[in-house]
Order: structure tokens, then C-alpha cells, then sequence
């Protein structure tokens, strides 16, 4: 049976340039096409396996040990990279221990948990329709799922990245662990990725970039040296993010919840509606 044919993009309403690592870049493009936008993926950061994927084994060997005295009691993922890249790693017939928490910063993170098996009564994210996803929001739910003060939490990151969830836990008696499960590369946009770039150039004003990353927003002035972002626009899911597109010079950045109804409905509901037709978009400019 064929798939149901997708809406058409409502008229007026901006090309979304999505900027998530791949396979997330694409998933997102599928489901904002649903949603009735149009989507390409340009994904403003790459993501390569871990450099030593030793580690990554033996903590699925301590996982599997109830025994072990670092067993985790909670194991935090800092993205979907990270699930998708640590689970990539999985022995075989290897499951999740129902007793240890799978904890991440938001939906997306929540999502990637599940689709990997992690039973939902062992995934502890901010809700959805929570307004803050950072690790500032998880703590707050997390501190009350600790187990023990001098419980064993195991940080699944990549290379480097912020310290502020595993220095407040440390303050809190846990035994906190890293294990970097991916690198963070610089991606080489194909040609679909190429084009897209050159028509937001070309139209910033039909086009509207989606950031999820301080870090590949950084990327983007050695993609388009030299370019104008004073006249393009853009929807970041933190205001860390945004403020790091308003430094680059975009012209207006707006935050949103990073899901893809929350930009579908931002952007129908407020994309046009900048004079005087209703509720704008609530933009943040330099």
C-alpha cells in the first residue's frame, strides 16, 4: 500500500532550512513536509563515530552487571547523536536494565530513547509541553529520581561540551562518569544542501533557518564567507542558540520548542502576520 501523498506547503509561508546532524536532519524534513511546510536538510554539523569506541563497550558491559559497584543508577544523554551513537554500539541481544534511567534534555532525546528500545517508564525527560529543555530543566526532575546521594551517573556526550549538569550533580554526592560516544565534525553539504544554501542567500526573506546548535550556527560563516544574514530570519530551540545566530548577524531570531509541530505551528500562525493581521512571531533583532 503506498504512503498517503504529502499536504502542500501553504502559500506564503518560508522555505525551513533544517540544520540538525544527519539521519535527524532528514526525519525532521519528513515530518515538517507532513505538517504542510516545505523542508530541506542542511545540516550545519556532522557526526562521526568515537574515536576510541572502547569505552562505549565497557559501559554496556557494566550496564549488563547489576553486580558492578559503578553500575550506573542513571545514564544522561546530551543528544539523539548520543543515543543513536551509543546504541549503534550495543552487544548484541543486549537490553536496557528497566532499573537505570535514561535521561535526556528534550523530545528529541526522548524520542531517539524509545525508538531504541529503552522501556518509557525508565526515560525521564522534560515534558513536552515543558518551555525550557536544557540541562538546567532535567535537573530539576532529576534530583528527585536519584536513587542514592552517591549514586554512579554516566554522561554519554561527545567530544568536550558544558560541565554545568555534571558539576551539580558532583555537589550533590553523585559519582559522575563521561563516555564520548561521537565527534562533532564540520559536514560538506551535498547538492541538495548546496542549493538550498545558495536560494537563502539569494531570498533570505523566503527562507527561514531552524537551529538546534550554538556550535553549527558557528559553522555557517566559513560555509557563506563573507555573506549578509542581516535580512534572514531563524527559529532556535534555545536562547543560547539564538543568541549565537543574532552574533553572526542574523536579522531576526525567535525561539521555539524543539519539536516539528512547534515550528509548524509557529510558523503558520505567525509567519505573516508581522503588520498588523494578528499574532506575530515574537522576534528577537541586534
Amino acid at each position: 500500500m503506498s504512503s498517503p501523498p504529502e499536504p502542500a506547503p501553504a502559500a506564503g509561508l518560508p522555505l525551513v532550512l533544517v540544520t540538525r546532524p544527519q539521519p535527524q536532519a532528514d526525519d525532521w524534513v519528513a515530518r515538517l513536509r507532513a505538517l504542510g511546510l516545505d523542508a530541506v536538510a542542511l545540516p550545519l554539523l556532522g557526526i562521526a563515530g568515537a574515536a576510541d569506541p572502547a569505552p562505549v563497550h565497557d559501559a554496556w558491559q557494566t550496564l549488563a552487571a547489576p553486580e558492578a559497584a559503578d553500575r550506573p543508577a542513571v545514564v544522561m544523554f546530551v543528544s539523539p547523536s548520543a543515543v543513536e551513537r551509543f546504541f549503534a554500539l550495543r552487544p548484541d541481544g543486549a537490553r536496557w536494565p528497566g532499573s537505570v534511567i535514561a535521561a535526556g534534555t528534550g523530545p528529541g532525546t526522548r524520542h531517539a530513547l524509545l525508538g531504541a528500545g529503552v522501556p518509557e517508564a525508565a526515560v525521564l525527560t522534560p515534558p513536552e509541553a515543558a518551555g525550557q529543555f536544557d540541562s538546567e530543566a532535567l535537573w530539576a526532575l532529576l534530583r528527585e529520581r536519584l536513587p542514592a546521594p552517591a549514586a554512579a551517573v554516566l554522561i554519554v556526550r561527545g567530544e568536550g561540551g558544558r560541565d554545568w549538569l555534571a558539576d551539580t550533580l558532583r555537589q550533590h554526592g553523585a559519582r559522575v562518569h563521561f563516555v564520548e560516544a561521537y565527534r562533532r565534525t564540520v559536514p560538506v553539504p551535498d547538492a541538495a544542501g548546496r542549493a538550498a544554501l545558495r536560494r537563502a542567500l539569494a531570498q533570505p526573506a523566503r527562507c527561514c533557518w531552524l537551529f538546534s546548535s550554538s556550535e553549527a550556527v558557528g559553522h555557517l560563516p566559513d560555509l557563506a564567507p563573507g555573506a549578509d544574514w542581516s535580512g534572514a530570519s531563524a527559529l532556535a530551540s534555545h536562547p543560547r542558540i539564538a543568541a549565537a545566530a543574532l552574533q553572526i548577524g542574523f536579522g531576526r531570531v525567535a525561539q521555539v520548542l524543539p519539536s516539528p509541530q512547534a515550528v509548524a505551528q509557529t510558523l503558520q500562525q505567525g509567519w505573516n502576520r508581522g503588520c498588523g493581521e494578528g499574532p506575530s512571531i515574537q522576534w528577537s533583532e541586534p
